[in-house]
């Protein structure tokens, strides 16, 4: 006769297979996958996921901050290579061709006492064509536009990358286990999947090459070769891909990660109840420890 019974013995539960051979002999002791389970404030070694709203209301507060440090950094970017000075060159130009032709380039619908639109004469709307024409043609234009289109990815890309730089990279690394300042706040934090602290090396996967190449220039990007209308319906295609992916991976992951934390390995918890590490060596060192106490406290 074999008979399995669930013994629950000071928070740990052990399972025993009992044989008995006209007395009961304990064969086997195997403590639980989930190595602690503490009540109260203390550390718990099972992986401890961060509240969805915690979450979201430290990302609400770093894209503030990120935003206001990245758009500080683009304007002095912008003031050092000169940026005003070409587009209000290209203004120039504009206005010249605006005058030669007699025309507006900015020209708006009017409409009448009836709310009709006022349609352009034949004779407007040719003149109009022409003064497009001869503005397109134009190679000092063209250079100004080029020269206007590169130095905006250029300031807008270092600009960003500065301010994840140093809210992103630099802060993480001073406040420890991934902390932005909104993390640090809300009590967030990141570690590995093995619960092992974040390093450097980690950190720059996750919040670099993750968050801004990935997730924030590869949308940016778009959106500006949308407005200079180098990129047509493949555009929001893309942008709506990379929202869309994040969205799913945090959903169907059962670390609900998005696609930083899953480039890195990283996954984002409560740093008021879990157990993070320093060494890959002290996890298995810490299991080791408690699966021994188990079993010392099994023999009664």
């Amino acid at each position: 006769m074999i008979q399995c019974v669930t013994i629950y013995l000071d928070e740990y539960v052990l399972y025993y297979t009992c044989v008995f051979y006209g007395f009961n002999r304990l064969c086997t002791i195997k403590p639980r996958h989930d190595y602690t389970k503490y009540k109260g404030n203390k550390m718990i070694y099972d992986l401890q996921k961060a509240d969805i709203w915690k979450r979201a209301s430290a990302a609400l507060f770093d894209f503030i901050i990120l935003g206001i440090c990245a758009v500080g950094f683009i304007f002095l970017l912008m003031q050092i290579v000169g940026f005003d000075s070409y587009s209000d060159q290209l203004t120039a130009r504009q206005e010249f061709f605006e005058t030669k032709h007699g025309v507006d380039f900015d020209y708006e619908a009017e409409t009448d006492e009836n709310g009709n639109i006022k349609e352009l004469t034949e004779e407007q709307k040719n003149l109009l064509e022409v003064a497009y024409e001869d503005f397109a043609s134009d190679a000092e234009a063209n250079y100004l536009i080029t020269m206007i289109f590169q130095l905006t990815i250029i300031t807008v890309s270092i600009g960003i990358l500065l301010a994840f730089m140093i809210l992103e990279f630099v802060v993480p690394m001073l406040l420890k286990n991934g902390q932005t300042l909104g993390k640090k706040i809300f009590g967030v934090a990141v570690m590995r999947l093995d619960h092992v602290r974040i390093n450097g090396t980690f950190l720059f996967a996750r919040n670099i090459l993750g968050k801004y190449t990935i997730e924030t220039m590869i949308p940016i990007m778009m959106l500006i070769l949308m407005f200079f209308g180098t990129v047509g319906f493949m555009g929001p295609v893309i942008i709506l891909l990379v929202l869309g992916s994040n969205i799913i991976m945090m959903i169907a992951s059962h670390t609900n990660s998005p696609i930083h934390d899953m480039l890195a390995h990283t996954v984002t918890v409560d740093l008021s109840s879990q157990m993070i590490f320093e060494t890959p060596e002290a996890v298995l060192e810490y299991k080791q420890k408690v699966h021994a106490e188990a079993v010392d406290k099994a023999q009664y």
